[in-house]
């Protein structure tokens, strides 16, 4: 009687914490309760043992000590499942990818739990297993759920933050997946993984909060339409935008948002005459009399161009250049000395490419001369900028030759010929109009040429590029354009 009656109370105790549990109503994945779960479970089989053994219910009664038993094991193997399915967080949670994430960050660091604590216990208790009767085949049983406790929870970790986080290129996830097999180094890399996961959530919720603070202000909404003008080498691709994230953050805020849709080599004077095309397009399209030009590296070149040779500066209220080489690049002056019969081919085999790609008339060879400095010289000389437009400009730096393997060697070139660079254009080469500063973190990093426009679609530490341009087009707006 005695036994039965135990074992109905703990199958109605443990069917009431799984309800209160689904109902939200207790957490038994709370931080707490897992500290010391994870204490136990993975002994489940070992404890299972001991009571069995060292529990007397009577002959009659046996059948009640193995329902009892099967009980604390699912329940055991209950709350398991749902730490692996749905960590329990008490953070906000700002979507499912960052949930998911944040899950697996918890998970990895249950997983580094368990695997300290587990290897703690098998020290602390080794000479009491070696004495004792346990048969060996329960230890063996035991330190084999043990190692697979521990592999579940830090691989479904892991693959939760490498499948979910922005913040790792595919570069760093490569490095992760390998590193992560290798004893000692794997422990750093997992607290790493789990490092980036948690500066990724707190961007992310800064950035909701912010967002949520300015939902009614239109702070982007400007007084004429942004025309956003790329730089060399790309084009305005429908499903792939040069300007990666910017424009549908600053279209939340109220900006109206369109490209130059010039070509990628395209010469200067050709891509000029491209985005006045596009320009009185939208003129007539939405009677908008003029627009605001943002221009990236030789976009900037292009827009000048054409606000001064062709006659449109009564059509463009501001021009704002980011990185654009106005003074030229001296690297390109030492490229331009390469035999010319070499040069021509190269440009030869770019324009082929380029043409597959949708330019109409590249012009590699022609386009790239145009960063020279001696090119550039005469460029200024001509193009003179026009009363009545706003013209202002941004420059970015890169730390060192490692902060962005992209511009690495272009990089060293200019440093050592005309000092502090992104990576292609110096500080000095960038500065036009109304120079507004170099924007750069106090990171190893810095902000290279790509980064500037959201190249990979990565956050950096000490620089948010979508809100920089954010506030850009906010200040173009106070001032009236």
């Amino acid at each position: 009687m005695i036994a039965f009656t135990i074992t109905t109370v703990l199958s109605i105790l443990i069917i009431n914490i799984i309800c209160l549990d689904i109902n939200d109503k207790i957490h038994l994945l709370h931080k707490s309760f897992m500290s010391i779960y994870f204490i136990f479970a993975p002994h489940i089989v070992l404890l299972a043992y001991f009571f069995s053994e060292h529990t007397k219910f009577g002959q009659d009664k046996v059948i009640c000590k193995w329902i009892i038993l099967l009980q604390i094991i699912l329940f055991t193997f209950y709350i398991m499942l749902k730490v692996n399915i749905v960590p329990y967080t008490k953070k906000q949670i700002v979507n499912i990818r960052l949930k998911v994430m944040l899950g697996g960050k918890s998970l990895v660091l249950y997983g580094l739990y368990v695997a300290f604590i587990q290897i703690l216990i098998y020290i602390i208790g080794f000479k009491a297993i070696k004495d004792s009767v346990i048969p060996n085949n329960i230890v063996v049983i035991d330190i084999i759920i043990m190692v697979l406790t521990t592999i579940t929870l830090l691989t479904n970790g892991m693959l939760r933050i490498l499948c979910t986080s922005r913040r790792l290129s595919i570069l760093k996830r490569y490095i992760v997946a390998v590193m992560v097999f290798i004893p000692i180094i794997n422990i750093f890399i997992m607290l790493y993984a789990c490092h980036i996961a948690k500066i990724e959530y707190d961007h992310e919720c800064y950035k909701v909060i912010n967002n949520e603070a300015r939902v009614d202000l239109d702070v982007c909404k400007t007084k004429y339409p942004l025309v956003l003008v790329h730089g060399v080498g790309f084009r305005d691709l429908k499903y792939i935008n040069y300007w990666g994230r910017i424009p549908k953050e600053l279209i939340r805020n109220g900006a109206t948002v369109y490209y130059g849709n010039q070509e990628a080599w395209g010469t200067v004077e050709c891509n000029a005459q491209d985005i006045k095309d596009k320009i009185l397009d939208i003129v007539k399209a939405t009677g908008c009399e003029k627009v605001n030009i943002i221009a990236h590296s030789k976009g900037g070149l292009d827009s000048r161009y054409m606000i001064s040779k062709l006659e449109m500066g009564k059509y463009v209220a501001s021009l704002t250049m980011v990185s654009s080489p106005h003074r030229g690049c001296k690297f390109v002056d030492i490229a331009c000395n390469m035999p010319d019969k070499l040069y021509k081919a190269i440009a030869r085999l770019s324009d082929k490419y380029f043409k597959i790609l949708g330019d109409k008339n590249p012009d590699f060879y022609t386009a790239s001369r145009q960063f020279s400095t001696y090119h550039s010289k005469k460029f200024n000389e001509g193009v003179k900028d026009v009363d009545g437009v706003y013209y202002q400009s941004y420059t970015t730096v890169v730390k060192n030759m490692f902060s962005d393997y992209i511009v690495t060697i272009p990089y060293i070139l200019v440093k050592l010929t005309e000092g502090e660079n992104d990576g292609l254009v110096s500080i000095n080469s960038a500065k036009w109009g109304e120079f507004q500063g170099v924007l750069q973190n106090k990171h190893r990093r810095g902000i290279s040429h790509g980064d500037i426009i959201d190249l990979r679609r990565d956050d950096y530490k000490g620089f948010d590029v979508i809100e920089k341009y954010v506030e850009i087009v906010s200040k173009l707006k106070n001032k009236g354009y």
